[in-house]
Protein backbone atom coordinates (compact mmCIF):
# COMPACT_ATOMS: atom_id res chain seq x y z
CA UNK A 1 0.00 0.00 0.00
CA UNK A 2 1.49 3.44 -1.09
CA UNK A 3 1.54 6.15 1.62
CA UNK A 4 -0.29 9.50 1.41
CA UNK A 5 1.32 12.23 -0.74
CA UNK A 6 3.46 14.23 1.73
CA UNK A 7 1.59 17.73 2.22
CA UNK A 8 3.49 19.62 4.95
CA UNK A 9 7.22 19.59 5.70
CA UNK A 10 8.36 20.85 9.13
CA UNK A 11 11.91 21.24 11.14
CA UNK A 12 13.72 21.16 14.29
CA UNK A 13 15.53 24.65 14.22
CA UNK A 14 18.95 23.53 16.32
CA UNK A 15 21.44 21.87 14.41
CA UNK A 16 18.79 21.61 12.03
CA UNK A 17 18.48 25.46 10.70
CA UNK A 18 20.47 27.09 13.28
CA UNK A 19 24.11 26.11 14.48
CA UNK A 20 24.00 25.28 18.11
CA UNK A 21 26.89 27.38 19.30
CA UNK A 22 27.55 29.14 16.62
CA UNK A 23 27.34 32.64 18.30
CA UNK A 24 29.97 31.52 21.08
CA UNK A 25 33.20 32.57 18.57
CA UNK A 26 31.30 35.96 17.95
CA UNK A 27 30.69 36.45 21.68
CA UNK A 28 34.57 35.35 22.60
CA UNK A 29 35.55 38.47 19.58
CA UNK A 30 33.64 40.44 21.63
CA UNK A 31 35.47 39.60 24.77
CA UNK A 32 32.15 38.37 26.20
CA UNK A 33 31.95 34.91 28.31
CA UNK A 34 30.48 32.08 26.88
CA UNK A 35 26.44 32.03 27.17
CA UNK A 36 27.06 29.42 30.24
CA UNK A 37 29.02 31.80 32.44
CA UNK A 38 27.13 34.34 31.49
CA UNK A 39 24.05 33.51 32.70
CA UNK A 40 25.95 32.59 35.91
CA UNK A 41 27.51 36.00 35.81
CA UNK A 42 23.72 37.39 35.67
CA UNK A 43 22.34 35.37 38.54
CA UNK A 44 25.21 36.05 41.04
CA UNK A 45 24.62 40.06 39.70
CA UNK A 46 21.22 40.44 40.59
CA UNK A 47 21.64 38.07 44.21
CA UNK A 48 24.22 40.30 44.90
CA UNK A 49 21.86 43.53 45.08
CA UNK A 50 20.36 42.13 48.12
CA UNK A 51 22.35 39.62 50.03
CA UNK A 52 26.11 39.27 49.15
CA UNK A 53 26.09 35.11 47.60
CA UNK A 54 29.23 32.74 47.18
CA UNK A 55 30.07 32.04 43.15
CA UNK A 56 30.73 28.94 43.92
CA UNK A 57 27.33 28.29 45.53
CA UNK A 58 25.55 29.74 42.33
CA UNK A 59 27.79 27.40 40.21
CA UNK A 60 26.85 24.22 42.20
CA UNK A 61 23.27 25.86 41.81
CA UNK A 62 23.01 26.22 38.27
CA UNK A 63 24.31 22.86 37.32
CA UNK A 64 21.79 21.09 39.82
CA UNK A 65 19.36 22.85 37.93
CA UNK A 66 20.81 22.25 34.38
CA UNK A 67 20.85 18.29 35.13
CA UNK A 68 17.75 18.33 36.33
CA UNK A 69 16.37 20.62 33.43
CA UNK A 70 17.99 17.90 31.07
CA UNK A 71 16.17 14.55 33.39
CA UNK A 72 12.89 16.45 33.40
CA UNK A 73 13.87 17.46 29.27
CA UNK A 74 14.21 13.59 28.47
CA UNK A 75 12.51 11.68 30.93
CA UNK A 76 9.38 13.84 30.48
CA UNK A 77 9.55 15.25 27.19
CA UNK A 78 8.81 18.17 28.65
CA UNK A 79 11.12 21.84 28.89
CA UNK A 80 11.23 24.11 31.30
CA UNK A 81 10.40 28.02 30.96
CA UNK A 82 13.52 30.01 31.63
CA UNK A 83 11.02 31.19 34.86
CA UNK A 84 10.55 27.93 35.99
CA UNK A 85 14.26 26.74 35.24
CA UNK A 86 15.22 30.52 37.09
CA UNK A 87 12.61 29.67 40.25
CA UNK A 88 13.94 26.03 41.06
CA UNK A 89 17.82 27.85 41.03
CA UNK A 90 16.36 30.36 43.71
CA UNK A 91 14.70 27.46 45.68
CA UNK A 92 17.67 25.43 45.89
CA UNK A 93 19.36 28.98 47.05
CA UNK A 94 16.39 29.69 49.35
CA UNK A 95 17.33 33.08 47.75
CA UNK A 96 14.16 35.19 46.14
CA UNK A 97 14.01 38.58 44.16
CA UNK A 98 11.50 41.34 43.68
CA UNK A 99 9.70 40.24 40.48
CA UNK A 100 10.63 42.94 38.34
CA UNK A 101 13.73 42.05 39.11
CA UNK A 102 13.23 38.43 38.52
CA UNK A 103 11.72 39.00 35.14
CA UNK A 104 14.32 41.26 33.40
CA UNK A 105 16.79 38.03 34.97
CA UNK A 106 14.23 35.97 32.50
CA UNK A 107 14.71 38.08 29.87
CA UNK A 108 18.28 38.56 29.94
CA UNK A 109 18.14 35.03 29.64
CA UNK A 110 15.95 34.37 27.06
CA UNK A 111 17.34 37.26 24.63
CA UNK A 112 20.98 36.22 24.97
CA UNK A 113 21.29 34.69 21.32
CA UNK A 114 19.12 37.17 19.99
CA UNK A 115 21.73 40.02 20.68
CA UNK A 116 24.29 37.61 19.27
CA UNK A 117 22.92 35.47 17.27
CA UNK A 118 23.81 31.50 15.79
CA UNK A 119 24.40 30.68 12.40
CA UNK A 120 22.20 29.33 10.14
CA UNK A 121 22.74 25.67 8.68
CA UNK A 122 24.19 25.79 4.82
CA UNK A 123 22.02 26.31 2.25
CA UNK A 124 18.94 26.51 4.60
CA UNK A 125 17.61 29.37 2.70
CA UNK A 126 17.78 27.76 -0.23
CA UNK A 127 15.92 24.55 0.73
CA UNK A 128 13.16 26.69 2.40
CA UNK A 129 12.63 28.64 -0.79
CA UNK A 130 12.29 25.57 -2.86
CA UNK A 131 10.15 24.03 -0.82
CA UNK A 132 7.51 27.02 -0.07
CA UNK A 133 4.74 27.19 -2.02
CA UNK A 134 4.89 23.18 -3.29
CA UNK A 135 4.43 22.22 0.64
CA UNK A 136 3.47 23.73 3.77
CA UNK A 137 5.70 24.60 6.23
CA UNK A 138 6.14 24.20 9.86
CA UNK A 139 8.21 24.21 13.18
CA UNK A 140 8.59 22.24 16.01
CA UNK A 141 11.32 22.87 18.39
CA UNK A 142 12.69 22.27 21.97
CA UNK A 143 13.46 25.56 23.56
CA UNK A 144 16.26 25.58 25.90
CA UNK A 145 16.76 29.07 27.12
CA UNK A 146 15.66 30.91 23.96
CA UNK A 147 11.76 30.79 23.91
CA UNK A 148 9.35 30.44 20.56
CA UNK A 149 9.13 34.33 20.51
CA UNK A 150 12.82 35.13 20.38
CA UNK A 151 13.28 32.04 17.97
CA UNK A 152 10.82 33.74 15.76
CA UNK A 153 12.87 37.06 15.72
CA UNK A 154 16.31 35.24 15.17
CA UNK A 155 14.06 33.53 11.89
CA UNK A 156 12.73 36.75 11.02
CA UNK A 157 16.32 38.61 11.30
CA UNK A 158 17.97 36.22 8.47
CA UNK A 159 14.25 36.41 6.64
CA UNK A 160 13.06 33.44 7.20
CA UNK A 161 10.21 33.60 8.79
CA UNK A 162 8.15 34.08 5.67
CA UNK A 163 8.57 30.47 5.00
CA UNK A 164 6.65 28.88 7.77
CA UNK A 165 2.86 28.55 8.19
CA UNK A 166 2.37 27.33 11.31
CA UNK A 167 4.92 27.10 14.94
CA UNK A 168 4.75 24.47 17.68
CA UNK A 169 7.42 25.74 20.34
CA UNK A 170 7.61 23.41 23.33
CA UNK A 171 7.75 26.12 25.91
CA UNK A 172 4.52 27.47 24.69
CA UNK A 173 2.49 23.71 24.46
CA UNK A 174 4.24 22.83 27.80
CA UNK A 175 5.22 19.56 25.84
CA UNK A 176 8.53 18.36 23.87
CA UNK A 177 9.51 16.06 21.03
CA UNK A 178 8.57 13.30 20.97
CA UNK A 179 5.39 14.07 22.63
CA UNK A 180 2.65 12.59 20.04
CA UNK A 181 1.24 15.90 21.39
CA UNK A 182 3.24 18.35 18.77
CA UNK A 183 2.94 16.37 15.94
CA UNK A 184 -0.80 16.69 16.47
CA UNK A 185 -0.84 20.05 17.07
CA UNK A 186 1.43 20.76 13.54
CA UNK A 187 -0.95 18.91 11.40
CA UNK A 188 -4.24 20.70 12.88
CA UNK A 189 -2.03 24.12 11.93
CA UNK A 190 -1.11 23.15 9.42
CA UNK A 191 -4.75 21.57 7.75
CA UNK A 192 -3.14 18.57 6.88
CA UNK A 193 -3.26 14.92 8.40
CA UNK A 194 -0.06 13.68 10.00
CA UNK A 195 0.49 10.90 7.77
CA UNK A 196 1.15 13.81 5.50
CA UNK A 197 3.78 15.37 7.17
CA UNK A 198 7.41 14.90 6.48
CA UNK A 199 9.75 16.12 9.53
CA UNK A 200 13.47 17.19 9.10
CA UNK A 201 15.75 17.24 12.32
CA UNK A 202 19.02 15.88 14.00
CA UNK A 203 18.41 13.78 16.53
CA UNK A 204 16.74 10.07 16.01
CA UNK A 205 15.14 10.01 19.05
CA UNK A 206 12.96 13.00 18.41
CA UNK A 207 12.87 13.95 15.08
CA UNK A 208 12.82 10.81 13.32
CA UNK A 209 11.07 7.85 15.77
CA UNK A 210 9.15 10.74 17.26
CA UNK A 211 7.20 11.67 13.65
CA UNK A 212 6.95 7.77 12.78
CA UNK A 213 4.92 6.92 16.08
CA UNK A 214 2.45 9.00 14.85
CA UNK A 215 2.51 7.86 10.84
CA UNK A 216 4.54 10.67 9.56
CA UNK A 217 7.73 10.49 7.66
CA UNK A 218 11.28 11.47 9.27
CA UNK A 219 14.20 13.06 7.48
CA UNK A 220 17.59 12.93 9.28
CA UNK A 221 20.00 15.57 8.80
CA UNK A 222 23.54 15.82 8.71
CA UNK A 223 24.29 18.92 7.56
CA UNK A 224 25.12 21.02 10.81
CA UNK A 225 26.15 17.62 12.97
CA UNK A 226 25.91 13.50 12.52
CA UNK A 227 24.91 12.41 15.41
CA UNK A 228 24.77 8.69 13.54
CA UNK A 229 22.74 7.23 11.18
CA UNK A 230 23.38 3.46 12.12
CA UNK A 231 19.88 2.11 13.09
CA UNK A 232 18.58 5.82 12.51
CA UNK A 233 15.98 4.10 10.40
CA UNK A 234 14.89 7.57 8.63
CA UNK A 235 12.71 7.91 5.35
CA UNK A 236 15.58 9.44 4.09
CA UNK A 237 19.08 10.99 4.97
CA UNK A 238 19.82 14.68 4.10
CA UNK A 239 23.36 15.84 4.06
CA UNK A 240 23.47 18.64 1.43
CA UNK A 241 19.94 21.19 2.02
CA UNK A 242 20.68 21.86 -1.86
CA UNK A 243 18.81 18.01 -2.27
CA UNK A 244 16.33 18.47 -0.02
CA UNK A 245 13.34 19.48 -2.10
CA UNK A 246 14.70 16.45 -4.25
CA UNK A 247 14.43 14.01 -1.01
CA UNK A 248 10.87 15.31 -0.56
CA UNK A 249 9.65 14.97 -4.00
CA UNK A 250 11.33 11.47 -4.38
CA UNK A 251 9.49 10.63 -1.10
CA UNK A 252 6.44 11.65 -3.13
CA UNK A 253 6.97 9.88 -6.47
Amino acid sequence: MSQPKIKAVTFDLWDTVFIDDSDEPKRKAQSLDPKPIERRNLVESFLNRHQPIRRELVDLAYRTTDAAFRQVWYGQNVTWTVHERLSVLMKGLDRELPAPEMAELVRLHEEMELTIQPDLAANIGTALAGLHGKYKLGVISDTIFSPGRVLKQILASHDLLKYFDYFVFSDEIGCAKPNPLVFEDVARGLGVELTEIAHVGDRREKDIDGPHAVGARGIYTTVVMNRGVDNCNADAICDNYLNLVEIVDRLNS
